[in-house]
């Protein structure tokens, strides 16, 4: 499976982006897909994930913030974050599991995209 991410970028606290993460070559249908996001010199943490029946989990610090969903048409998953914080700036990465636990360790995904940078302003 290869993961593509998009959408990220620069934007004052407060404001939205969405993130796209595109996928070929697998079964995306049948897989979780996840989102990470790693901060300068610190470890990659949960954001938030979605199985392919729709059912969704959210680490707590985005809830109410950020949704995620996805569209098996297009294989694709999107980050919609609004209310963004400066703390929310990383490189966000989407990764790709096959399974029906609790997703929100890295070392569960098999296949990860190459991330995209997003950057909020005080």
């Amino acid at each position: 499976v290869q993961l593509v991410e998009s959408g990220g970028g620069l934007v004052q606290a407060g404001g939205s982006l969405r993130l796209s993460c595109a996928a070929s070559g697998g079964t995306f249908g049948t897989s979780a897909i996840g989102w990470f996001r790693q901060a300068p010199g610190k470890e990659r943490v949960f954001v938030a994930t979605i199985w392919s029946d729709g059912s969704t989990d959210y680490v707590d610090s985005v809830k109410g913030r950020f949704a995620i969903s996805r569209d098996n048409a297009k294989n694709t998953v999107y980050l919609h974050m609004n209310s963004l914080k400066p703390e929310d700036t990383a490189v966000y990465y989407c990764g790709a599991a096959y399974g029906s636990r609790s997703l929100r360790e890295p070392a569960r995904y098999a296949y990860w995209g190459q991330g995209t940078q997003v950057t909020v302003s005080s």
